[in-house]
């Protein structure tokens, strides 16, 4: 995929000068980072791809050709996501390089953007962070296809229980040692980029004709009947495309534990390979469920399309057993991959002071690691599982998560104009990789779209859950309204 300089042209400019970070008030800079600089290149790329290649690919495309009704613009919507994250990444390198030894990515840039009032913003955003810290997605997605692996009727009890057994064995391993936890990331995102290559490869064999499927084309011919031109319909096309393209950030929450001189350079480097890799196995991915799977059955779904490719192609053999263990590892990768991230997130909130007893979550004692930032997480992911209905708890759940963040990365663009004022207002030089003013607007107009058009009411049939189409929206704004 070929992407238009604007998305991959950073200048580098002058060598870094003292921050301004200096001017503003905030948590102190640890000179010696007490979980240790773990953190490498193959680390940093497999922490982003460790998130990606979630249970996004293998979960959303479903509910993304239910919402726009066609497979043109089925993939566009995959296009668009990946420009999204690409506008996004060079925002945040440029705010990385503006405060090089800080982990906690969001937490720390707007608080730097925007000190006063005194801790409004980023206490706002910690209670988002602490409140949506969950990963009760993935865990319902390893329970849906553990289920159907084992040809056990997927129910709401039986996904629940299922759920909350993997989310407790990943948080334990991440609560226990970093540095196990950085090897499993490691070597479990290794089997996730081989299995999405091998559904790529099984992609070419449809196309080319040595498997079951008899007309690999039949999808492709009218290829835009059926799209919708409901403005809600869309933004929940794209909610779901965004969703599976969150992790391209992942790296950035434990930049102050990077091995190395340039940490912001690693991390830059790191996001544009997983970012790019992961964009074109999207692609490439939904083209072969495209190839092997009716419109109407992709339509219909849910989250198990790929246990539905698998079917097509391979029949009843192995298989369907053997393959979507393959999207069942992806997700229990991902959720040690998200824990190890988000735990960085609230220990940095907790250094600010905006939790309550900010030493105890702070704390790296007794295994090294950020315990109870992790526990606090695993205890809000099994409220969630348990508290919100099977049927509807995926779709729901994608939703609310995004929808307070969109507000966030609205503040971090203004934030990055804010901080570049006031560099310039300090006599210092601009940071050491700076976005183009075109990249940051797209990424600011994108999520602008994403807040006001799920508030169009959709056309009969579909809305993504049972219940009122903009509960999710009203219960992000409830979250944020907490500190109001």
């Amino acid at each position: 995929m070929s992407l238009s300089s604007d998305f991959l042209e950073d200048t580098p400019l002058l060598s870094p000068k003292p921050s301004v970070e200096a001017e503003v008030p905030g948590a102190p800079i640890e000179t010696v980072n007490p979980l240790g600089r773990e953190v490498t290149l193959l680390s940093a790329v497999m922490l982003n791809l460790g998130q990606l290649l979630g249970s996004g690919v293998y979960s959303v495309p479903g509910a993304i050709l239910s919402s726009v009704g066609s497979i043109g613009l089925l993939l566009i919507s995959w296009i668009i996501g990946s420009i999204f994250a690409f506008a996004g990444l060079l925002l945040y390198v440029e705010l990385a390089s503006m405060f090089p030894d800080r982990s906690g990515a969001e937490v720390v840039y707007l608080e730097q953007a925007y000190p006063r009032p005194r801790f409004f913003v980023p206490t706002v955003f910690a209670i988002s962070a602490v409140l949506l810290s969950f990963s009760a997605t993935n865990s319902i997605i390893f329970a849906q296809y553990f289920l159907t692996i084992c040809e056990v009727p997927v129910t709401s009890y039986r996904q629940t229980f299922a759920a909350l057994g993997v989310c407790t064995v990943a948080v334990a391993v991440v609560g226990l040692s970093t540095k196990w936890a950085l090897r499993a990331i490691n070597f479990l995102t290794f089997l996730k980029v081989l299995s999405s290559i091998f559904m790529v490869a099984v992609g070419i064999a449809v196309f080319v004709g040595i498997t079951r499927i008899e007309d690999p084309y039949s999808n492709f011919h009218n290829i835009f009947e059926g799209s919708t031109s409901n403005l809600h319909s869309l933004a929940l096309g794209l909610v779901k495309t965004n969703f599976a393209f969150v992790g391209w950030h992942n790296a950035f929450n434990v930049l102050g534990e990077v091995r190395s001189t340039d940490p912001v350079r690693t991390i830059r480097k790191a996001g544009i390979i997983s970012l790019t890799l992961v964009t074109v196995l999207f692609v490439l991915i939904n083209v072969a469920y495209v190839a092997a799977v009716p419109r109407e059955e992709i339509r219909n779904s849910g989250q198990l399309i790929a246990a539905l490719f698998f079917r097509h192609v391979f029949g009843d053999s192995w298989g369907v057993k053997v393959l979507p263990a393959m999207v069942a590892l992806s997700t229990f990768g991902n959720i040690i991959a998200v824990t190890t991230g988000q735990a960085r997130i609230l220990r940095e909130v907790a250094r600010q002071g905006l939790l309550p007893y900010p030493a105890f979550f702070a704390s790296t004692k007794p295994f090294g690691t950020p315990l109870a930032p992790v526990v606090l997480k695993y205890a809000l992911t099994v409220s969630v599982i348990v508290a919100v209905p099977g049927k509807d708890a995926f779709n729901f759940i994608v939703d609310l998560a995004s929808y307070p963040n969109l507000i966030f990365h609205c503040a971090m663009v203004i934030g990055v104009w804010i901080l570049r004022r006031r560099r310039a207002h300090a006599s210092l030089p601009p940071s050491i990789y700076q976005a183009r003013n075109t990249t940051v607007s797209l990424f600011l107009l994108c999520a602008i779209f994403l807040l006001i058009m799920p508030w169009v009411p959709p056309e009969p049939g579909h809305s993504d859950v049972s219940f009122w189409y903009a509960t999710y929206c009203v219960v992000g704004l409830s979250v944020l309204a907490v500190r109001l």
